[in-house]
């Protein structure tokens, strides 16, 4: 059997978690693709693959080699691609990695839109807020929001992304509503852990101004620190696309717009390839181009 042929198989029975799914993608019969993957477990002398009368599943083995395996012929693909100028139609499944915050309805949709735009490529998203490494957890991209990328990576940046300090009605009726930077100094904060302090500063109309905030709950988790905002905790730096919908509502009001603001920006880190795969590449140009991003 062509061993090439038989890790195609294997990657896409691992991909669809099915020998009966990926037999039917690749035009051959079960019976087939069960042999091929044999085949390969074989030569390999490993199993790759876990089965039961319900389920399939990568066993420790599979998992190293899949990974391996997807990126190698991802990157054939885009060879043969070049050579022949063909166009490559992306497929499979693109792991990507986020952040928190990034469970929106707006990243949401546009979601929705490139899966519509190219149906052959299923979206595997982690939003753990975890730094993954994406070399050794086999995931193909990342959106990071920092302002010095992992060097070992390559780091396209997509767009700017606003933090803006919000509060809601009720917090604020109860503890004051700042109208100078001063008048933050002392306010419950609800404080993102992996910011290193308690203290910020910002310019106002009398140059740098620093303001220490009393801190009532930490944690690395922006979803938590969004919904405790909304109840009332306190106030918190959260990102714009998270926050716009409650703010628009009157859930949440933004505090100083001109001057409390922090603006990082986001960029798509993937590993240092020289062929970049044709799910990976469509992803990043699409959402580089939507202006919703903006």
């Amino acid at each position: 059997m062509d061993s090439l042929v038989s890790m195609r198989v294997f990657c896409l029975v691992s991909e669809l978690k099915s020998f009966a799914a990926a037999a039917e993608r690749l035009r051959i019969s079960p019976a087939m693709a069960s042999k091929h993957v044999m085949q390969l477990e074989k030569r390999l002398g490993t199993r790759l693959l876990n089965r039961t009368s319900r389920r399939v599943s990568l066993s420790e083995s599979g998992t190293l080699y899949f990974e391996q395996a997807r990126q190698m012929l991802d990157s054939l693909d885009e060879v043969e691609a070049a050579v022949s100028k063909a166009t490559v139609v992306p497929r499979g499944t693109l792991r990507l990695t986020a952040p928190v915050w990034m469970a929106n309805t707006m990243f949401a949709r546009i979601l929705a839109d490139y899966q519509a735009q190219y149906p052959e490529v299923r979206l595997d998203v982690d939003l753990s807020g975890r730094l993954a490494n994406l070399v050794e957890e086999g995931f193909d991209l990342a959106l990071r929001a920092t302002g010095a990328p992992d060097e070992a990576l390559i780091a396209r940046p997509i767009t700017k992304v606003a933090f803006h300090m919000v509060g809601a009605p009720a917090y604020l009726d109860r503890a004051g509503r700042p109208t100078k930077l001063s008048d933050l100094s002392g306010h419950a904060l609800l404080h993102y852990a992996l910011y290193p302090g308690e203290s910020f500063s910002f310019t106002g109309e009398h140059g740098v101004e620093t303001v220490k905030l009393n801190p009532v709950l930490r944690s690395a988790n922006e979803t938590l620190l969004h919904m405790a905002a909304l109840e009332g905790m306190g106030l918190a730096f959260l990102p714009k696309w998270l926050v716009a919908d409650d703010i628009a509502a009157g859930r949440l009001e933004q505090l100083m717009p001109g001057q409390v603001i922090f603006e990082g920006r986001l960029f798509a880190v993937y590993p240092s390839r020289k062929y970049l795969s044709a799910k990976v590449r469509t992803f990043i140009d699409f959402i580089a181009a939507d202006k919703r991003m903006r």
